[in-house]
């Protein structure tokens, strides 16, 4: 085909149109995978989180069913709370004679409303 001065060959035309398509299918097909693999490692990662939180909830469920069970309730009340059963003889160590207590620590005094000169004349001159 003859459009004034130029020559115009039909098959070429049409190979170019045909690699073009092919180019653009491609970079799309491209995407497309780049895509997919996003998607399957975040899929992958929310199954793991998943896996966990089911984990922890089976841990959680194990954890009540003991910490409500006849035995360890009854290990709470003699053991920390110090409850007795009717016939139980209840036992309280008492200290030897003349021994000496343990020391009782006294609460530090806290400074309030301080301004920072009086925090510096503490830290500095400790008085």
């Amino acid at each position: 085909m003859k459009i004034g001065p130029l020559q115009i060959n039909l098959r070429r035309v049409g190979v170019f149109v045909a690699i073009g398509i092919l180019l653009v299918l491609v970079m799309d097909f491209n995407n497309r995978m780049e895509e997919l693999s996003r998607l399957q490692n975040q899929a992958a990662t929310v199954r793991a989180e998943g896996t966990a939180v089911m984990v922890t909830q089976a841990a959680l469920k194990t954890r009540a069913a003991e910490a409500t069970s006849i035995a360890a309730v009854e290990e709470y009340a003699r053991e920390q709370a110090r409850l007795a059963q009717p016939g139980d003889n209840v036992v309280i160590p008492l200290p030897q004679p003349g021994s000496t207590p343990p020391p009782i620590p006294s609460p530090t005094p806290a400074y309030s409303n301080l301004s920072n000169w009086d925090i510096w004349m503490l830290f500095l001159f400790g008085e």
